[in-house]
């Protein structure tokens, strides 16, 4: 009885449920790692349908080429109008602005009256030194830096006339207003034939300079709205082109964005690629050039060198083409994709 007791203790102990086991608590990392999955499957298809495109341009390069051709015509042209005026800026700034003024006098004016001409400029307080150029030392400076000293020895006067260089107090060095109220006053004394102001030349060259700048920035709006359409028009025709394969994509559950994305990246790459080769445009029109403008740099005794675009320039014609292609993509991926839906 004993025995059977402590049996039938056993079966019952045996017989009660047992206790189930703790399952782990799915908190914050779970979902943080189930994110990252997400963000690196992510990742993954962009970057396969990225070079997919790269490859899919390729096996066409013909058409690639020229589509990309005129892309970079597009960024080139701004471009260099762009380096020019950077280059005219530079030349401008090596040369010194001031104030300076040339009074020519009449040939017939006497050494008495040159005389008292130069003491009356010396104790005017507007200018702040005065150079006189007699004639005999301008005909002989003529003679040295031109090749035209035979001709001289063939006239039977000297053609010259006597100069002053005088050089405005520093209250006229930037103010081209007063400098010129100050020359309206020398041209009314006696003695004197004409007067020029150095400083106004380069006002005019600096003025020409935003003109220039100003056009670039127009040209390259109205040629990258050219880039927009080209880039437009080329993903319109590779849509009709793949049409069949967009419904077969949407018929087993491919998304809009999904489809889209690879006409996004041929844009992109048209882009890439259009800014690659104005640079190289930009770069070989340079070089084109550099050599006579070295020439004539040297003629005028100076060391003027043609700057380019250099990386930075490089940079920013492949973002400027790389954000075109991508908007030009995107208008006409947006416009004609809503279109093709399966029946």
């Amino acid at each position: 009885m004993q025995h059977n007791s402590q049996g039938s203790s056993r079966s019952s102990h045996s017989s009660r449920p047992k206790k189930a086991a703790k399952e782990p608590r799915r908190g914050a990392s779970d979902g943080r790692a189930a994110f990252f999955d997400k963000f690196i499957s992510y990742f993954q298809n962009h970057q396969r349908l990225f070079f997919s495109t790269l490859r899919r341009l390729l096996a066409e390069p013909v058409q690639t080429l020229m589509t990309s051709l005129v892309v970079a015509i597009a960024l080139g042209l701004p471009a260099a109008l762009y380096v020019g005026v950077v280059n005219l800026q530079q030349l401008g700034s090596r040369v010194e602005t001031t104030a300076q003024m040339t009074v020519f006098l009449k040939k017939e004016a006497s050494q008495q009256a040159i005389d008292q001409f130069r003491k009356n400029l010396a104790s005017d307080q507007d200018f702040a030194t005065v150079e006189y150029i007699s004639r005999q030392q301008a005909l002989e400076e003529f003679r040295v830096l031109s090749s035209f000293g035979d001709v001289l020895e063939m006239l039977d006067e000297n053609p010259l006339p006597a100069v002053f260089i005088v050089q405005p107090v520093v209250r006229f060095q930037q103010d081209l207003s007063a400098s010129e109220k100050l020359v309206d006053k020398l041209k009314k004394m006696t003695l004197v034939d004409d007067v020029q102001l150095d400083m106004k030349w380069m006002q005019r060259l600096q003025a020409m300079l935003v003109v220039g700048e100003r056009l670039a920035f127009s040209l390259g709006l109205a040629l990258a709205l050219g880039v927009l359409l080209i880039v437009g028009n080329t993903i319109r025709l590779a849509i009709e082109n793949r049409r069949d394969e967009i419904v077969v994509v949407k018929l087993v559950g491919g998304t809009n964005a999904y489809v889209r994305r690879p006409f996004l990246y041929t844009g992109v790459w048209y882009g890439l690629i259009g800014g690659v080769l104005a640079w190289a445009l930009v770069v070989l029109g340079l070089q084109w050039i550099s050599g006579p403008i070295s020439h004539l740099a040297e003629l005028y005794q100076s060391f003027f060198q043609l700057q380019g675009l250099g990386f930075s320039g490089l940079a920013a014609l492949i973002g400027i083409g790389a954000a075109l292609g991508f908007v030009g993509a995107w208008l006409a991926v947006a416009r004609h994709l809503s279109k093709i839906e399966p029946k």
